[in-house]
């Protein structure tokens, strides 16, 4: 018999919101508040569909289904863990992705902008036929960009076996083999003469001071692949000051900063930065069109 004051999803709904209320827990994974985080860990861990928490918050849970949930919820709130790394699982723009603490959480605002094909800066999607994203991570936006220019090849580097390895997972799950490449490079270093449409980059971009204040769950993630240095633009400028060799006559540079906006208006002052609107704001992501650089 369960020893535990639980029968129903819905008492282990209402005991996980209030372990991570009271937990003080930061939520900038996936999820922006305890709520849909607990439904997250729950219907996931029960293998039940995650938009559909309603016909099962009544339903009957065995003692060891609470057993896991408890000890998923524990460990959430004492080890501060994200619950994409508990679960093993994240969703982007409606993609399922695999993750472990290999690679970052995928949260680009870049997403976004892929599934409206960058417009209205790409004038003719489909005569984009190369594409390299840059620190491409558990490749998810990879994949993405692989869905929304169906005519294109990818190139997806990382410098970290690690990531690529986790990337491999994804481009697998999605079939994506004979589009996406996957590279260990330091950026544009083993990736020759080739030239590009479209070169995406989310690079590590958080400076020296708020890498030491990030809340403990960030501390789960590869250092390498948060910390851009003094002011958060070491690696930015690396992609910027190198990419005009790999760029098509009419391509296009986007590269994602986060809260780092006046850092790389600072770094890039003589640079034409185009700023693309996004959920986050107007200053989370620039463009640079080959001509300008």
């Amino acid at each position: 018999m369960n020893a535990l004051p639980f029968q129903t999803v819905r008492d282990m709904l209402r005991y996980a919101v209030t372990r991570f209320n009271a937990g003080g827990l930061f939520f900038g994974h996936g999820c922006d508040n305890a709520f849909d985080e607990a439904v997250f860990l729950i219907l996931h861990t029960l293998s039940l569909p995650i938009d559909r928490l309603e016909p099962f918050l009544d339903a009957r849970l065995r003692s060891s289904e609470i057993a896991v949930l408890v000890d998923l919820i524990e460990r959430r709130v004492a080890e501060r863990i994200p619950v994409a790394y508990l679960t093993r699982e994240t969703w982007l723009q409606g993609y399922r992705f695999y993750v472990d603490g290999r690679v970052i959480v995928p949260r680009s605002f870049i997403a976004e902008l892929i599934g409206e094909q960058f417009a209205p800066w790409l004038a003719d999607p489909d005569s984009v036929h190369r594409i390299l994203e840059l620190c491409t991570g558990s490749a998810c936006l990879a994949v993405l960009l692989a869905d929304a220019f169906p005519h294109a090849r990818i190139d997806a580097a990382d410098i970290s076996h690690d990531a690529l390895e986790v990337a491999r997972i994804n481009v697998e799950r999605y079939g994506m083999e004979d589009r996406i490449s996957l590279i260990c490079s330091d950026l544009y270093q083993n990736l020759g003469t080739e030239r590009y449409d479209l070169i995406i980059a989310n690079p590590p971009y958080v400076n020296d001071d708020s890498m030491r204040k990030l809340p403990p769950e960030y501390q789960h993630e590869p250092y390498m692949a948060l910390a851009g240095g003094h002011d958060g633009m070491d690696i930015t400028r690396r992609i910027v000051a190198d990419a005009k060799p790999h760029l098509t006559e009419n391509g296009l540079l986007v590269v994602e900063i986060g809260n780092e906006a006046r850092h790389a208006k600072a770094a890039f002052a003589q640079r034409d930065l185009t700023w693309l609107s996004t959920s986050g704001g107007d200053d989370r992501v620039f463009l640079l069109a080959g001509a300008a650089l």
